[in-house]
Formats: structure tokens, sequence, C-alpha cells
């Protein structure tokens, strides 16, 4: 089983998921600019994420991900993603808003929250005019 990867860990995967499939290819520079850190600490990341072969880095080659840093890297997009349309949907905070505090909190929600969070927002989706349509037809006052 792999172990746990700090949040910091985790964001440099998301972002570099993120930048493959936007550009095609990511260098530690695009990173650097991307995250708002310094070079060295973008290579001191990549060659802990290299050693835990969730990505493929040589010093002035591109990089890429390995199958299982991909896998990685779509559970933290996942959690951001169902946090943020929560946030966002739900509580009415701004895109900006949601994005930052989804993602925050991604790195330490239990599944069993994230789950729940998941199925309350669809929920919420999918019925939101039915409860509109209830609370006008009956008065009710929220």
């Amino acid at each position: 089983m792999q172990e746990k990867l700090s949040s910091s860990l985790e964001d440099y995967l998301e972002t570099i998921y993120n930048f493959i499939e936007k550009n095609k290819s990511i260098r530690a520079i695009d990173i650097s600019h991307e995250l708002k850190v310094s070079r060295a600490s973008v290579t001191e990341a990549l060659k802990k994420l290299a050693s835990k072969d969730l990505i493929n880095y040589g010093r002035y080659d591109v990089i890429s991900m390995t199958d299982e840093g991909k896998k990685q890297a779509l559970k933290v997009i996942t959690k951001h993603k169902a946090l943020h349309n929560f946030f966002e949907k739900i509580l009415g905070l701004s895109p900006e808003e949601a994005s930052e505090n989804a993602c925050k909190i991604e790195h330490v929600i239990s599944e069993n929250a994230l789950e729940r969070i998941a199925a309350f927002t669809e929920y919420y989706t999918n019925y939101s005019k039915e409860i509109e349509n209830f609370t006008d037809i009956y008065k009710i006052n929220r």
C-alpha cells in the first residue's frame, strides 16, 4: 500500500497532472511559477515524488507521471472537485474562495466525510428545484 503523501507533495502531484493535461508537458520551472515556490523546493519535491515512483524525473528532462502517480493525482483532484462543488453550490462561496478552501481541506478530510459531502451535494443539486417548488407551494419560510 502506498504511504500517505504530505499535503505539499499532493499539491505538486495535482499541479503536475493538471499541467500535463493542459499543456502535454511540464518542467520544474513551470511548477515553480504555478505554485509560487523556489526552484530548490521544486527540485526537492520532484526527487521525493520520483523516489516514490509517482513521477519520472531527470534534472534536465521533461517530467512525466507514472500510472501510480496519475492514480494518486486523480484521488486528490476528485477530492478537490467534490469539496469545491460543495462550497460553491451548497454554501454559496465564490469560485475563488471555494477553491482555496477545497485545497486546504482535501488533504485532511476522511473518505467517509468526503463521500457524505459528495452525496449531499449531488442530492441537493438533483432535487433543489423540487425543494424550491415545495417551499413555494406551501409558503414555507426558509
